[in-house]
């Protein structure tokens, strides 16, 4: 809507700064089809900032590069710039990984170069799979679930459990029911039928302590379209119901990062929203900059939190929620804004997290995020659970979901560039393979 009352007046130049990163792949595609028509159709110029190259760079004309403050910028063709820049897409960084020159910058490209790799690419088997909808240890069922968003129902047949340790990729379409769901996790919408349920409010031991396998089996949240019978997931009376439960409790149970950080942020500076956060949390003071330090460096403590860039704020929201340790940790749309340096931190610290008995459930339209972190993906589509499994199963099942290297090297079993990197350790990567 935003680009259509732009577009009423006829601009012969339009200027977009990340148009794509709050829209599904599908409406990304969309939004992107009608910038080419204006551009080859009508003559109109466009100038787009965007961070998910592996969206946008096939199709522009030039790529203006600012590797920094106070660098100069470097402005070329997407073919001379990409081997140049600190930033590239997956389809480019497989390229740059089996040595072809010059890089691909799409699908296509990547493919007609992967199609003879026999020679340098590890050999194309199908890693193991679980099946779609399984209930093991980690997994989840579905059956139904009611909820409300008034004015209209949005969660529909739903039935919705995460586990410690587990860190699942919520996709869909954009109205899918996404943040809908996550709200109903938070407390914000009561639900009109079925429960939902919190378990324990600890996780077992502290971080970096072994647990028994067992413990995997813990359940942290469920949702479910039948009322709740008091001995859901074993919590052992200790389980909270979220619309009920009072903030100061429940801050201990989920914390939610929302896709707008600045709901969170209230004080005048980045050292007052952490004291505050020390203070609800019940937190050693300094906890909360801690986590500031790991995830936003070389930010001052008398910055206010509106001077922040987009990904700064997303950093500093984070830090504020972890605070509090929730064993339940959700986060709407955690990429939009990043830049790629930033994106990989927060995926590490999301990493650590699930690995120390944290649940993540994350709600977004990155594909090549959800490839990277998730180990289940769970997508929408008009308030049902149409897909729900590992992530390799679920991810290449749909084109849409796709990651771009699992595109290019289908039918092998990787979805991401380190993964294929790993699998030619042992014997290294033959430059030039693929030619």
């Amino acid at each position: 809507m935003a680009i259509g009352s732009v577009l009423a007046v006829h601009p012969r130049v339009l200027v977009l700064d990340e148009p794509t990163s709050a829209l599904d792949p599908g409406a990304a595609e969309e939004v992107l089809a009608v910038l080419q028509r204006l551009v080859h159709d009508l003559g109109t110029t466009v100038l787009m900032a965007e961070h998910r190259l592996e969206r946008v760079v096939q199709y522009a004309d030039r790529v203006l590069l600012l590797p920094g403050p106070g660098a100069p910028p470097v402005l070329g063709t997407p073919e001379e710039v990409m081997p140049l820049s600190p930033v590239r897409p997956p389809v480019a960084e497989l390229g740059a990984l089996a040595g072809w020159a010059p890089l691909p910058l799409s699908v296509r490209d990547a493919r007609r170069r992967a199609a003879p790799c026999a020679t340098g690419c590890p050999p194309r088997h199908h890693a193991p799979r679980g099946r779609t909808g399984s209930r093991g240890a980690t997994g989840g069922g579905r059956t139904g679930a009611d909820r409300t968003a008034r004015p209209r129902d949005v969660l529909r047949a739903l039935d919705l459990r995460v586990r410690p340790y587990e860190t699942v990729a919520l996709m869909g379409r954009n109205g899918a029911g996404k943040s809908t769901l996550l709200g109903a996790l938070t407390g914000m919408y009561e639900p009109a039928g079925g429960s939902v349920l919190l378990g324990p409010a600890s996780l077992p031991g502290g971080p970096g302590t072994a647990r028994a396998p067992e413990a995997r089996a813990g359940l942290l949240a469920r949702l479910r379209h039948r009322p709740a019978t008091g001995r859901e997931g074993d919590t052992g009376g200790r389980s909270a119901v979220p619309h009920r439960t009072p903030p100061d409790r429940l801050l201990h149970h989920v914390g939610l990062v929302p896709q707008q950080p600045l709901d969170l942020l209230y004080a005048d500076t980045v050292a007052a929203e952490c004291a505050a956060a020390d203070a609800d949390a019940g937190a050693a003071p300094g906890s909360c900059r801690a986590l500031v330090a790991r995830l936003l460096p070389d930010v001052p403590d008398t910055t206010h939190p509106r001077d922040l860039s987009e990904g700064q704020r997303l950093a500093l929201a984070l830090a504020v929620i972890l605070t509090a340790a929730p064993p339940l940790l959700l986060l709407d749309e955690p990429t939009r804004g990043l830049d790629y340096a930033a994106k990989g931190r927060l995926v590490a610290v999301l990493r650590e997290l699930a690995a120390t008995g944290h649940a993540i459930v994350l709600a977004t339209h990155d594909v090549e995020l959800a490839a990277e972190l998730a180990h289940r993906v769970v997508i929408l589509a008009e308030g049902d659970v149409v897909a729900d499994g590992p992530t390799p199963e679920v991810v290449t099942g749909s084109p849409a979901f796709a990651p771009q290297v699992a595109k290019i090297l289908a039918p092998g079993p990787w979805l991401t560039v380190p993964q294929v990197r790993a699998a030619l350790a042992p014997a290294g990567p033959r430059r030039g393979a693929g030619r």
